[in-house]
């Protein structure tokens, strides 16, 4: 009988680190020797793994990915375990240098980084294009991101100001029925995009710039009929848009400005019969310079690791369902 199992020394780790890089229970460590099946036990401030060879290794260097995001001073969470795990199964450990670095820290001393490669392209698409498309799922930063490009740009003095659009559209109810005036009604709207501006920003500052009139949070009709110079202007829930729209915000970019158009096309919420400006406009601008088209999915989820099973259960679904369900067209 031919004995398979080998084991891994040497693997040196600070102790100190140890309880963040298990995590709770050792909740990581956990997943790590579930995915691999391996055993990985602590002796003498050394990591020893135990199991298949290729198995070990692959063990080996999700705990590599995870040191190296330790001393860079971030935390280990059951995605960054996850997202390890996913990185090395589909051999683009190499490229985890591409996650390093700072995009801003938030008023409350928080670090913001990229988690995934996806994100990271995003990242780069902001820095080198005056328009970008970010078109993904729920949770994977499409927003967040772009808030936190265009805050850092707003301090760096790169631009004057901000200006943050939303399309005033019900999900499922009805804008009317809602108490107030036109402002009170449109909120509802905007709050994601305020909540963002308060953690990156803090509340004191926004206000301050909010008063000034240099952060501007309005629905998308009162773009019309301006042009929006020196401004990092963001459209989110761009699927929303209808294509005249869509037309509208794109034509108001002046110069010295950029434009980060976010959506997510698996959630339309226009009425049936009207069609979407994200899903047109990708056949209109392909290949303008200056425009870019990022695509993020599942893998760049960085909310519960549920919300990625929910995402790709529902894409199954939707393909499997696609010749029976006809779209309504008016």
């Amino acid at each position: 009988m031919i004995n398979n199992t080998a084991e891994e020394k040497g693997l040196l780790i600070d102790m100190d680190k140890t309880k963040i890089l298990f995590g709770d229970y050792d909740q990581n460590l956990s997943l790590i020797q579930n995915e691999f099946d391996v055993d990985i036990i602590l002796r003498d401030n050394k990591l020893r793994i135990i199991g298949d060879e290729e198995n070990i290794s692959m063990a080996h260097k999700v705990i590599d990915i995870l040191i190296q995001k330790l001393n860079e001073e971030e935390m280990i969470s059951s995605h960054s375990v996850d997202y390890a795990i996913r990185l090395v199964r589909d051999g683009e450990d190499k490229k985890t240098a591409d996650l390093s670095g700072v995009i801003i820290t938030t008023a409350r001393g928080k670090v913001i980084r990229c988690k995934t490669l996806g994100q990271r392209r995003y990242i780069d698409a902001m820095i080198n294009n005056e328009v970008v498309f970010s078109i993904g799922p729920a949770g994977t930063g499409k927003t967040y991101l772009a808030m936190a490009m265009a805050i850092k740009a707003f301090k760096n003095k790169e631009v004057n100001r901000i200006i943050l659009t939303r399309p005033a559209v019900e999900a499922g109810e009805k804008l009317g029925f809602l108490p107030g005036d036109l402002q009170d009604k449109v909120d509802p709207y905007l709050r994601p995009l305020y909540d963002a501006l308060y953690d990156i920003m803090g509340v004191e500052n926004f206000q301050k710039n909010l008063e000034r009139g240099l952060i501007e949070v309005a629905p998308l009709a009162y773009m019309r009929g301006r042009t929006l110079d020196d401004s990092y202007i963001i459209l989110d829930e761009a699927q929303n848009t209808t294509p005249e729209q869509m037309k509208m915000f794109l034509t108001r970019l002046g110069f010295g400005s950029k434009a980060i158009i976010t959506g997510d096309v698996t959630q339309i919420d226009l009425p049936r019969g009207r069609f979407s400006g994200l899903k047109e406009v990708e056949e209109i601008l392909k290949g303008i310079s200056g425009i870019e088209f990022i695509y993020l999915d599942e893998k760049d989820v960085v909310r519960h690791k549920l919300v990625q099973h929910i995402i790709k259960a529902y894409e199954k679904y939707e393909d499997k369902n696609i010749d029976i369900v006809k779209p309504f067209v008016e």
